[in-house]
């Protein structure tokens, strides 16, 4: 799942999952952390799920993924639409 907080010319993009599917780390890697995973890995909430928040430029697309334990790599459901394999957000 996808939040979104508009600012003066950002947007601030909060990626969402369960607290436990998948098991293990999973960290959000896209075309705004130059693909390295680990940089913005998904931290417990306080109502149970796990997420990261992402600082983006507005009025732009960014291709995304998720990747979990054993490399294991996955779309989200909740994105606009897909590039390829990719997710795609538009802020």
């Amino acid at each position: 799942m996808l939040e979104r907080t508009l600012r003066k010319d950002r947007t601030a993009v909060t990626f969402v999952l369960p607290a436990d599917n998948p098991h293990g780390p999973v960290s959000v890697v896209g075309d705004f952390n130059h693909w390295q995973p680990g940089v913005h890995t998904l931290t417990p909430r306080e109502d149970g799920k796990r997420a990261v928040t992402v600082e983006l430029p507005s009025e732009n697309t960014h291709s995304f993924r998720y990747l979990a334990a054993g490399d294991y790599w996955f779309n989200d459901d909740s994105a606009e639409d897909g590039e390829g394999p990719n997710s795609r957000l538009h802020t």
